[in-house]
């Protein structure tokens, strides 16, 4: 029996940094996945100025593009959100409309980010509040999985994140996941390859660590499995 797999998101690359194994795994198992991002991510650059947000947001859809291509992806929606602003967005209206994708598509297994947002952004944690939210209300009995980072992923990548300010908060990297994944082999490859495609967002990352240390720290997804809501809730 096939089945179905959603990720909701806030921008381009986090679907490949954060569930690249889960996407695949789905698809070896002949499983349909759907991708749905809140944002075309137009603010995620050091240099506003060589990449303001309209001309950013359109080379981060075609980075999109590439990487779903990569892993077998040719199901993604937009949300249209602005970059940045998920968190102002009024939250009964934005679960209303992850709620409608859901209607639609349907899912066994929907994955988005957790309180944290993994991170910490704004934005993830918004989308992460919609998904939920949406999940609660239209199909409370689909598998809901939530991003977290890797136990002492936060320690081993600590000068990194000095350097680069990653997180934006101190993220909790002390949560047990229920689902752990180690990706090697072809698998590794493609997701690396998926990552390397969203060049805007994984360059300076990769030059700052070497990118054998780039595809041993990415190599590992985690999750969180939130237990079937109890009723719905209203989107």
């Amino acid at each position: 029996m096939t089945r179905t797999l959603l990720g909701v998101w806030a921008h381009p690359d986090d679907e490949t940094f954060l569930s690249s194994g889960l996407v695949l795994d789905a698809h070896e198992r002949g499983d349909r996945v759907v991708l749905v991002t809140a944002t075309r991510g137009e603010r995620g650059t050091d240099d506003p100025v060589a990449w303001p947000p309209e001309r950013l947001g359109r080379l981060r859809e075609r980075e999109l593009e590439a990487a779903l291509a990569v892993l077998g992806v040719d199901e993604h929606r937009w949300l249209g959100h602005v970059d940045g602003a998920c968190a102002l967005a009024d939250e009964r209206m934005a679960a209303r409309a992850v709620a409608t994708v859901i209607e639609e598509v349907r899912p066994d297994t929907i994955v988005t980010f957790g309180p944290d947002g993994v991170t910490g952004h704004d934005d993830h944690r918004a989308v992460g509040r919609w998904t939920t939210r949406a999940r609660d209300a239209v199909a409370p009995t689909a598998e809901l999985l939530r991003a977290v980072l890797v136990p002492g992923f936060t320690r081993r990548f600590a000068d990194v994140n000095a350097a680069l300010g990653i997180f934006m908060d101190e993220p909790a990297d002390d949560v047990a996941p229920d689902r752990h994944t180690v990706l090697t082999g072809d698998r590794l490859d493609r997701k690396m390859a998926a990552m390397l495609a969203q060049d805007s967002q994984t360059r300076r990352l990769v030059e700052a660590v070497g990118f054998a240390a780039f595809r041993r720290w990415w190599a590992e997804e985690a999750f969180v499995r939130t237990a079937p809501a109890v009723r719905a809730a209203a989107a």
